[in-house]
């Protein structure tokens, strides 16, 4: 199956401690790959260049078989960026309206209240990621990390994305919970054969929510698979 993400040799100066690099990353249609060792601000800009909002240094990032270099204008970068599903602590929640809102969003703004198509779209959303029904009523800001995030999820698969990216998804997760997140999140990305990229500090989500587990050596951006201990 071709590739929908390859990063070859890339670089890029972000002020951080050191320039983000990855040596060779290659991500299949379908596939889900975690990548543990990137911090909040390495994985930020990591998304901004696969997504094409930021371009490298040196190296280049091919997106669906076309590198993001290519990209012509503000139209052509949103057909390219739609084609992503992002979870993050940095897409923002409205907290003063209900969950269901919140996820009606992505299909209409006229939410108050949504039409019947529209509610029965976010219901569907709210199914899909393990919102229990009595959460759908409630205000944003009642929520707990995991219920926020399991949201934030939901609106990143509203506009059927073709790659989810994460990042840092269980940063503000609750241990008890990171589990049964990683659970939904693979069950969901399998369901709809799309393919995933975690980048994480978290090695158990990781290893719970991909298939495949690389290890980021910061200072020559190569990137190492580990390996998986079974248990009888």
């Amino acid at each position: 199956m071709s590739a929908v993400l390859r990063i070859t040799n890339l670089v890029k100066d972000y002020r951080g401690l050191r320039p983000l690099r990855v040596e060779l990353l290659s991500i299949a249609g379908g596939e889900h790959v975690a990548i543990v060792g990137l911090d909040q601000p390495g994985a930020e800009m990591l998304i901004n260049l696969v997504t094409g909002a930021s371009l490298p240094d040196s190296g280049e990032i091919q997106v669906f078989g076309r590198p993001t270099a290519d990209i012509r204008d503000s139209a052509d970068w949103l057909t390219v960026v739609d084609r992503f599903g992002i979870v993050t602590e940095r897409a923002v929640l409205l907290d003063s309206l209900t969950a269901l809102q919140n996820l009606a969003l992505p299909f209409s703004l006229d939410i108050e209240p949504p039409s019947a198509e529209v509610r029965a779209a976010a219901i569907a959303l709210a199914t899909e990621v393990g919102l229990a029904e009595s959460d759908l009523g409630r205000t944003v800001a009642t929520f707990d990390g995991s219920v926020r995030m399991r949201l934030r999820l939901g609106r990143a698969l509203a506009l059927q994305p073709q790659v989810l990216l994460l990042e840092h998804a269980t940063a503000s997760v609750e241990r008890s919970s990171v589990a049964a997140f990683a659970k939904t999140i693979r069950a969901v990305a399998t369901r709809r054969r799309i393919a995933m990229l975690a980048l994480t500090a978290d090695a158990e989500f990781a290893t719970d929510v991909a298939a495949r587990v690389l290890t980021l050596t910061p200072a020559t951006g190569r990137l190492a698979e580990r390996r998986r201990r079974w248990f009888m």
